[in-house]
């Protein structure tokens, strides 16, 4: 399985309608439709497809036609992530109606080649499952652990401001968890 770690766009054009294609690794998805939505009134549609694991490590999908005829704009884009073995992401895209009707096997094709086109441009990387590590610190030692997250890798980071500590809760592979202890560790 594929993956992403940062966003990238592609604009593809069918027909003079203009697709513009967003892939997002999963905890970015949450809210970007309707941003889409607000950044682009004049689109017609902002389709999405998604694609991740749940706690009990079982693919879970999703897709909306967004107002497109049923199945012809969200399961063609899911379709595509499938095949590329595309996990813990999203695919978002809008599309500017060009004024010629693209028949619903065009459309499908339309939205599958978006897709493809977002996926060229993307620097996709092995997926590895994350993990989540929670762990308690001093207020003196915030900056020197920041410094050892980023240099494990690490950016998933939450903190919690306590009245005497600081309490993190990161996200890794098992490989930058265990790392990241180690060095910690040594502190």
């Amino acid at each position: 399985m594929q993956t992403i770690t940062r966003s990238f766009e592609s604009l593809t054009e069918v027909k003079r309608s203009k697709f513009l294609t967003h892939l997002v690794p999963f905890h970015a998805f949450e809210g970007l439709q309707e941003k889409l939505k607000q950044e682009h009134p004049k689109a017609n549609h902002v389709v999405y497809a998604v694609r991740y694991l749940n706690e009990y490590d079982q693919i879970v999908e999703n897709s909306s036609d967004d107002g497109e005829p049923k199945g012809c704009a969200g399961l063609p884009a899911l379709n595509v992530l499938r095949g590329e073995e595309m996990i813990e992401c999203a695919v978002l895209i809008v599309r500017y109606f060009g004024g010629i009707k693209l028949g619903t096997g065009g459309m499908a094709r339309a939205y599958a080649q978006a897709v493809k086109d977002v996926l060229e441009v993307a620097q996709t990387i092995p997926y590895e499952k994350q993990i989540t590590h929670t762990f308690t610190t001093s207020y003196s030692m915030i900056d020197k652990t920041l410094h050892t997250l980023k240099g494990c890798g690490i950016t998933q980071i939450e903190r919690e401001f306590g009245t005497n500590e600081v309490i993190w809760k990161i996200q890794g592979t098992k490989e930058e968890i265990t790392t990241f202890s180690a060095l910690s560790a040594q502190r």
